[in-house]
């Protein structure tokens, strides 16, 4: 590829192989074909490689970096250094998204000159893909949007992005001392420079993971965003004020983690996964009230 794409889809893979040929197909299969695939396989050690090297070599607008483990921060960072495009979508090598989510993303992006990013609405899922919720935090205006990142909320979703690459250069990428908050870190100062949106359609399909950070560095993320949220406030010439965090959990086991979904999807009336999920809750902790209690209302269906 001499000429450079309309579009880099920036996609860090770690041990991803389950869910991996999924993620690569959706983006492959978009109607907006003017892409290359930048995968950056950061020392996988469950043949994720091998698959990428496959789709590399059955598809030229796909690229892959290998190197050893760095971390999520690291593998960003090398990936977004070889992209090429004006837009660089971000995806998750364990999701999928809309086929016409880049047509999509990148018409609202060419429309509004002044947006630096935008996202979508999100279908969460569990491991299985089965529908858990549509993300209850997905706000639509940038000031709505910015005002929940300086407080404890979350509307942007990082593997549902398409962002101008100039920009994110511009503010200086992803920042290491912010690791398990590196997206937040960059919403907020790309906020500064520009306005964020979300699409109100579902274009993209985020797998839950019991063992994901977000449930496994809840109190780790809750520190950092303190001091991520100093650092901003200071950056703009804000008052210092103090963060009203949500009390956290320092980690939650797979079963309590599930029970949580399994509620969302009864809320949602996604019954079908509410049961499995409740299943396996019951199956893990059977001499437990609230096992029994979501038992009997995925049962019932409300």
């Amino acid at each position: 590829m001499s000429q450079s794409p309309a579009i880099s889809v920036l996609m860090p893979i770690y041990n991803a192989r389950p869910f991996l040929a999924a993620a690569m197909d959706s983006v492959l299969a978009q109607t907006f074909g003017d892409l290359e695939l930048v995968a950056v396989d950061d020392g996988s050690t469950d043949g994720s490689l091998e698959m990428l090297r496959k789709y590399e070599a059955a598809d030229p607008r796909v690229r892959v970096i290998s190197r050893p483990n760095t971390g999520i921060v690291g593998a960003l960072s090398d990936g977004l250094a070889a992209c090429r495009a004006d837009f660089i979508a971000r995806m998750d090598g364990d999701d999928t998204c809309s086929p016409d989510r880049f047509a999509k993303q990148a018409a609202y992006l060419n429309e509004h000159t002044e947006c630096v990013a935008v996202g979508c609405q999100v279908l969460l899922t569990d491991e299985t893909g089965s529908p858990i919720c549509i993300k209850k935090d997905t706000l639509f205006s940038h000031e709505e949007i910015d005002a929940a990142h300086l407080s404890n909320g979350w509307p942007l979703t990082h593997g549902a992005l398409m962002m101008r690459r100039e920009a994110v250069l511009r503010v200086g990428g992803y920042r290491e001392q912010y690791k398990w908050l590196e997206d937040l870190d960059l919403f907020l100062r790309l906020a500064e420079i520009g306005k964020l949106a979300n699409l109100p359609e579902v274009l993209y399909r985020y797998r839950q993971h019991p063992g994901s950070i977000c449930w496994t560095r809840q109190g780790e993320q809750l520190i950092i965003r303190q001091a991520l949220y100093v650092d901003t406030r200071k950056r703009r010439g804000l008052p210092e004020q103090s963060m009203s965090l949500p009390p956290a959990q320092a980690t939650y086991a797979s079963s309590e983690v599930r029970r949580i979904w399994a509620w969302w999807a009864l809320a949602e009336g996604n019954i079908s996964t509410a049961r499995r999920l409740a299943l396996k809750v019951f199956t893990s902790r059977p001499a437990s009230l609230n096992s029994w209690r979501l038992m009997a209302c995925a049962i019932r269906g409300h």
